[in-house]
């Protein structure tokens, strides 16, 4: 066999060694964690997987007779090329429970549903029904009055809480009791104005303390945070002004931020400071902001976006911290634009300034509609209905100057690798019909938007078969 056997030449020349790319799965298999850069890496084929996959129409019925919603629905089928007045109907605003397994959502008609998201996601395949199917609903109650706001209690999960800015009372919902009674009823302290007449207040948004799970707060159309002790009265126990009259559109919990109608976001520290008895004290009622800041001046200082728009302060239609990263406030305005607030130095770290309804010639925008957008559970991505088109945008809004959203991005991208910074980008995810509001799985992550047609859209990953 030697015979056959070639000898081998002795090379003069050092062999090169090969480069490798590291595999970053082995560092997971051995840490038994994912890197958060390998995760952000990985983040955009997530949102490139989104697309819409069910859809869940509003075609209910309460003791056999259509309800307002389903009444509000079909008079808009009349409107095929005359956009309907959003104000009677559309869905209005939607919350998971804590485990995600109930979806509740409100309607400007005055429908308020429960359903089963296992029930909804299992019939994500089949086509949209033009009949009644009442088997995903968990509860199904028509008030007769619009409703703007809707919350779970997250230390009660038996509770639901709704409010409309055409009211000043939060009526709070057991759904262990089907009963079109709400079982708790707050309501605003009356305000005289200067002829002797009862001033008109609105309600808002609404949060629970995580301090005591008594305490509810909900935000009013005259600048005030209402914060209700539910032991003591049916009146607020505590209130907190701002500088303004305007309507505070959203509030957020760690300190307290209030975003209002005129662009202007509010905080009141709970901590320490000047609010730090707040919950202490029973003689002072009233508690004034600790600080407050115009964001349209915050945006100013972004000089590549200053040299290209003209920035005026826009209402903020909603402001979100990120579940995955605590210092981010989201921020959503009334143009559409979105942003991130890094609240350990008080400067926008992150913006996205899609274009103008007008310039697409739509008119999907509604100036009655407040969009409320949602962060997802993880990845930093945060979910925002189009202002121009039917669709949402899915904005990576990661902690660090690699998101396609970050102000110093483009200088960084010589830096990064061709790969990563290709895969690095926003995505947006066209509906079926223009959307008002959206929630995310707490777990999963499956988007579940309301539209202007009092429909639910699912979002998420298609399904595979096996």
């Amino acid at each position: 066999m030697d015979k056959y056997l070639v000898p081998l030449k002795p090379s003069n020349e050092n062999p090169k060694p090969v480069r490798r790319h590291q595999w970053h799965r082995s560092l997971i298999e051995l840490n038994g964690r994912i890197d958060a850069k390998y995760r952000h890496s990985v983040s955009s084929l997530l949102a490139q997987s989104y697309s819409q996959i069910g859809a869940f129409p509003h075609l209910y019925q309460i003791d056999g007779v259509p309800c307002q919603t389903h009444v509000n629905r079909s008079v808009h089928g009349m409107y095929d090329d005359i956009q309907a007045p959003f104000r009677k109907q559309g869905i209005s605003a939607l919350d998971f429970d804590n485990k995600g397994i109930y979806l509740v959502s409100v309607t400007k008609s005055g429908c308020l549903t429960v359903h089963d998201f296992e029930t909804l996601y299992c019939q994500s395949n089949s086509l949209p029904s033009t009949e009644e199917d009442a088997t995903k609903l968990v509860l199904h109650l028509s008030l007769r009055q619009q409703l703007d706001f809707v919350r779970w209690n997250h230390a009660n999960q038996d509770e639901v809480v709704c409010t409309s800015m055409k009211s000043n009372e939060v009526l709070i919902f057991d759904i262990g009791y089907i009963s079109s009674k709400p079982s708790q009823v707050l309501r605003t302290r009356q305000t005289i104005s200067l002829h002797g007449s009862n001033v008109h207040k609105g309600l808002s948004d609404i949060a629970f303390t995580s301090i005591d799970n008594s305490r509810l707060l909900a935000s009013d159309t005259h600048g005030v945070i209402n914060v209700w002790d539910r032991r003591m009265s049916s009146l607020p126990c505590l209130e907190f002004t701002s500088n303004s009259r305007s309507t505070l559109n959203r509030i957020q919990l760690n300190i307290i931020f209030g975003a209002s109608k005129q662009g202007i976001v509010y905080m009141w520290d709970l901590r320490g400071g000047k609010s730090s008895t707040a919950f202490q004290s029973h003689k002072e009622i009233c508690q004034s902001p600790l600080t407050s800041f115009k964001l349209a001046s915050l945006i100013e200082k972004i000089t590549p976006l200053k040299e290209q728009s003209d920035i005026v302060a826009k209402e903020i239609h909603s402001i979100d911290l990120n579940p995955s990263c605590p210092y981010q406030l989201a921020f959503h305005l009334d143009d559409g634009w979105s942003g991130v607030l890094d609240l350990y130095n008080f400067q926008v770290t992150h913006i996205h300034c899609p274009p103008p309804a007008w310039l697409n010639e739509s008119n999907s925008s509604d100036p009655l509609c407040l969009r409320k957008p949602s962060w997802l559970p993880t990845d930093s991505i945060y979910v925002v209905v189009s202002s121009y088109d039917n669709g949402i945008h899915l904005l990576d809004f990661y902690p660090d100057s690699s998101s396609p959203s970050h102000v110093d991005f483009k200088d960084n991208a010589d830096s990064l690798s061709g790969e990563n910074n290709q895969n690095k980008q926003n995505i947006f995810v066209p509906s079926s019909e223009g959307i008002t509001a959206c929630a995310a799985h707490p777990l999963n992550g499956t988007i579940i938007a309301g539209t202007k047609n009092s429909s639910l859209l699912m979002i998420s990953q298609r399904h595979q078969s096996c």
